[in-house]
C-alpha cells in the first residue's frame, strides 16, 4: 500500500485508512485465533527472527501495509501469549474481548483525558468509573479516583497525597516549600511490602532506609501486634495481596490504631483489592474502607487491557492538591478535569476500556471472575500436591507457591517449564528458598489449562530426576 505525499506530509485518503484498518483487524484476529494453540513463550527461531528490526533509521517514507505485515510476521511470533489460558507469570491478566474492542475504538478517537474541554467523553466515563469503583469496592462515598498507567504510579500518587496532607496538618506546604527542613514523617511498612512501594518512597524523598519495618508472619502478612506506637506523623502502608503468597494484612486492627491518632493508611491492593467485589472473599479485605488511600490495577484481576492503574483517595482535596498543576492556558471547568487526579497532563483516555470492562462484567460478573480465578488457583495447588510437589502458602486468593524436594531441583524444574512453551510461571525466593510462583489471573484460563499445566510441571520435574 502506498500513500500519496501531500504538503502536510504522508496523509492517506479515507479509502486508504479503511484498507489499512482492515489489514490490522485481519492480522489481530489471526493472532487471537491462534493464541491458544501456540507456545506461551516464543521459541528460539522467533527470538532470532527479531534481528530484522535492527536496522538503520530509514531515509525514505515507509509503506504502511508492508509495515503492518512486518510487525505481524516477525512481531506476533515473538510475543508472550498472555492473552491465552496458560500464562501464570507476574499477576498479568488478559484483556476481555469487549474491553479490547473498546480500546480499539478509543485509540481511533485518540483523546487526551487531561481536561473536560479536551475530551468530554473521557471526563464523563472517568466520573462513572469512579462512582462504580467506590461502590464495587465498598469504599467511602465521595472518594476520588485517578486513572494512571499502573499500580506502581497509583501507589506513588497515594503516597504523595499522604505525604503532603500529613505535612499540611503540621503546618508545612510541600508544594511551596519542598522537603528541605520539613517536619519528619514516619513510614510504617510491612517487611514483605512490594518493591514498587519502596520505589515510590524513594521517588517521594521519604527514603528506603528510614522506614520502620514491621515483621511479617510466615505468609507475608504484617504483624499488627509488632507495630510500633503510632502518632499523627505516621504513614502506614498495608498490603491487599502479597505478591508471592497472596496474603492480606489485618486491615481492621491496623486502621483502627491509625485512626485513633490521625495517621494515614495506604492500601497497596494491586490485584488483591478486587477481593472486596466477592462475597466469598470479601472477608480478606475487611477494614479497608477505614484506610485513606488505595492503589489497584484493573489489568490484573479485573482483566482490563493495559494500562489501567487506579489511585483512590478518601480525601479528594488531598489527591488533587498533590497532583494539580496551574498555568494560564490550562482551562479548568465545573466538570471533571482528569489531570487534577494524576501526575500526567497529557494521557490517553484509558477509562474508556475500564468503563467497558466494568459495564460488560457488572457486579455479578466481577464476582464470578474473582471467584473463578481463586478456584482455579486452588485446583492448581491441589493438582500439584497430588503429584508430589510442595505447596508452601495458604492459597487464599490467586497465588500459589510451589517447590520440589531440593532447591536445585526447583530451579531446574522452573527453567524447564519456561522453556517448554506449555505454560509460563515465574520464580521467587520465599523464606530463603527458591520457589515457583503461579499467578492465576487470566479470564481465559480454564480447568483444562490448569490440568495441562500441572502435567507440564510433572514432566519438567521428572526430567530433572532422570538427569541426576
Amino acid at each position: 500500500m502506498s500513500i500519496k505525499r501531500t504538503s502536510r506530509g504522508e496523509m492517506p485518503s479515507q479509502m486508504m485508512w479503511k484498507e489499512l484498518f482492515k489489514q490490522a483487524q485481519s492480522r489481530a484476529q489471526e493472532y487471537m485465533r491462534g493464541v491458544e494453540g501456540r507456545r506461551v513463550f516464543p521459541n528460539d527461531e522467533a527470538l532470532h527472527a527479531m534481528d530484522v528490526f535492527d536496522e538503520s533509521f530509514p531515509s525514505a517514507a515507509g509503506n504502511p501495509g508492508a509495515i503492518l505485515d512486518m510487525l505481524h510476521r516477525y512481531g506476533s511470533p515473538a510475543t508472550v501469549a498472555q492473552t491465552g489460558g496458560r500464562y501464570f507469570g507476574f499477576v498479568n491478566g488478559a484483556a476481555l474481548p469487549t474491553a479490547l474492542a473498546a480500546k480499539w475504538l478509543s485509540d481511533a478517537w485518540d483523546q487526551n483525558a487531561g481536561l473536560y474541554v479536551m475530551s468530554p467523553i473521557a471526563s464523563r466515563l472517568e466520573t462513572t468509573c469512579e462512582n462504580w469503583l467506590v461502590d464495587l469496592l465498598g469504599l467511602p462515598e465521595g472518594s476520588a479516583a485517578g486513572f494512571v498507567s499502573g499500580s506502581s504510579v497509583a501507589t506513588f500518587c497515594g503516597l504523595a497525597s499522604a505525604r503532603n496532607e500529613l505535612l499540611r496538618r503540621r503546618g508545612w506546604d510541600v508544594n511551596a516549600e519542598g522537603l528541605f527542613e520539613a517536619p519528619r514523617l514516619r513510614v510504617i511498612i510491612g517487611k514483605d511490602a512490594h518493591a514498587t512501594v519502596f520505589k515510590a518512597l524513594s521517588l517521594l524523598g521519604l527514603g528506603r532506609a528510614r522506614v520502620e519495618l514491621v515483621p511479617a508472619d510466615d505468609q507475608g502478612r504484617m504483624r499488627a501486634d509488632r507495630m510500633p506506637a503510632l502518632d499523627e506523623a505516621c504513614l502506614v502502608i498495608t498490603q491487599a495481596g502479597n505478591v508471592n503468597s497472596g496474603a492480606f494484612d489485618p486491615f481492621e486492627e491496623i486502621c483502627e490504631r491509625a485512626r485513633a491518632v490521625a495517621a494515614w493508611v495506604h492500601v497497596d491492593g494491586a490485584f488483591g483489592l478486587w477481593a472486596a467485589a466477592s462475597r466469598k472473599h470479601r472477608h480478606l479485605t475487611s477494614g479497608i474502607e477505614k484506610a485513606d488511600s488505595w492503589a489497584v490495577d484493573a489489568h490484573k484481576t479485573l482483566n482490563a487491557p493495559y494500562d489501567s492503574g487506579i489511585v483512590l483517595c478518601r480525601d479528594r482535596g488531598a489527591l488533587s492538591a498533590a497532583m494539580q498543576a496551574t498555568a494560564s492556558y490550562i482551562q479548568y471547568g465545573d466538570k471533571r478535569d482528569g489531570m487534577l487526579y494524576t501526575p500526567e497532563m497529557s494521557r490517553r483516555a484509558r477509562a474508556v476500556e475500564l468503563w467497558a470492562t466494568l459495564k460488560v462484567l457488572g457486579r455479578e460478573g466481577t464476582e464470578e471472575l474473582v471467584d473463578r480465578l481463586c478456584d482455579l488457583a486452588g485446583r492448581f495447588a491441589d493438582g500439584l500436591r497430588t503429584k508430589g510437589f510442595s505447596v508452601l502458602n495458604e492459597v487464599v486468593f490467586n497465588q500459589v507457591l510451589v517447590a520440589c524436594d531440593r532447591p536445585d531441583q526447583t530451579k531446574e524444574t522452573l527453567e524447564s517449564i519456561q522453556k517448554s512453551g506449555e505454560c509460563w510461571c515465574g520464580g521467587a525466593v520465599w523464606l530463603g528458598e527458591p520457589v515457583i510462583r503461579i499467578s492465576v489471573s487470566s479470564w481465559a484460563t480454564t480447568a483444562a489449562d490448569v490440568d495441562r499445566s500441572v502435567a507440564a510441571f510433572v514432566k519438567a520435574r521428572d526430567a530433572t530426576v532422570r538427569a541426576v
